[in-house]
């Protein structure tokens, strides 16, 4: 795989119009959407679910890519069958997740480097085409401390750097979680301090720039903040800071919904979009935002399966029209 190629997938990731699904949920969560929902959980429903999924008739034409677990790409590749044929590009989740960092109270680290090359090709051979590695960033006190920060960005430059090594486009995530009290302005700070440690240390790793994907959040106040702003202010200062940190280099940037529920993260997409003049594509990398009336109108029934396509289908077809910033809520209503 030549340089070229794996900027050329990085491109296609964030090609107008489209963007990514996240279904690379861990037993655990994916475990709680259930029960949540209404639905008893066990692996063989969980496993029925992303079947169904990812047989969404149409889903290509706005989905570029869809992140899957690595238990998901060994184990059901006759459900990734319906993605293979709509050309939309396959990609794992390789991090094992955050662990507490020892002599940080509070703090984690992202664990999986161990290994992680071998991994990698293993998930090339079986046709990924890119990886993805999240670092999770807590704002509380007086975190997250300068020790965690470098620990968790130097994980993640590594990540790109054996990516790109074995020939897999990095989908590179550093989030600062949307939980706690703190207001818009402080998430601001964090977000631009956790970016510019970031693109230190892909220039440390000597990570070629043009040739990965920045996933990352929309700049919000916390949710115990009490703090209420509106998508068009939550694009201003997220373009702020992005424009600050970001450089034009990197293809795209694929936001991530954070908790955000469906309709608020597709207004937020919108907003950003509608704004222009960013040197980047302005892409999604959605989960709940993109699954939850699906997962709901399935409701654990094979039944239900042209409804619940019905819902990602529409789901995804606003996600596409505010890639474009011509988002209206009227989208909400049509079938």
């Amino acid at each position: 795989m030549t340089t070229a190629d794996l900027e050329a997938t990085a491109l296609s990731l964030v090609t107008p119009g489209k963007g990514l699904l996240a279904a690379d949920e861990s037993r655990k969560t994916l475990e709680s959407r259930f029960v949540a929902a209404g639905i008893a959980y066990s692996d063989a429903a969980a496993a029925d679910y992303r079947a169904l999924l990812f047989a969404t008739p149409g889903l290509g034409a706005f989905i570029s890519g869809v992140i899957l677990t690595e238990d998901t790409l060994e184990h059901q590749a006759d459900a990734l069958a319906p993605l293979r044929a709509q050309h939309l590009c396959l990609g794992v989740k390789v991090d094992r997740g955050p662990a507490a960092l020892a002599f940080f109270p509070g703090e984690t680290c992202t664990e999986g480097l161990d290994g992680l090359r071998g991994r990698l090709l293993v998930a090339l051979a079986r046709g990924a085409r890119f990886a993805k590695w999240r670092a999770v960033f807590s704002i509380q006190g007086n975190a997250p401390t300068e020790g965690a920060l470098r620990a968790n960005v130097h994980a993640l430059a590594r990540f790109a750097a054996l990516c790109q090594e074995v020939g897999l486009t990095p989908v590179v995530e550093p989030e600062v979680l949307m939980s706690g009290a703190h207001t818009l302005e402080r998430h601001a700070a964090v977000t631009t301090r956790v970016l510019r440690e970031l693109w230190g240390a892909l220039a440390e790793q000597r990570v070629h720039l043009e040739a990965i994907v920045l996933k990352t959040n929309f700049t919000l106040p916390g949710t115990a903040s009490g703090e209420h702003v509106s998508a068009g202010t939550i694009a201003e200062v997220t373009l702020q800071v992005m424009r600050r940190v970001v450089p034009a280099a990197v293809p795209g940037i694929a936001f991530l919904s954070g908790g955000l529920n469906e309709e608020a993260a597709t207004r937020a997409l919108n907003a950003v979009n509608h704004q222009g003049g960013a040197p980047w594509q302005l892409s999604f990398s959605f989960g709940r935002a993109l699954q939850t009336s699906a997962l709901h109108a399935w409701a654990g029934s094979s039944a239900n399966r042209e409804r619940m396509q019905a819902a990602l289908h529409r789901r995804a077809a606003c996600n596409s029209a505010a890639r474009f910033g011509t988002y209206d809520q009227a989208m909400e209503q049509a079938a």
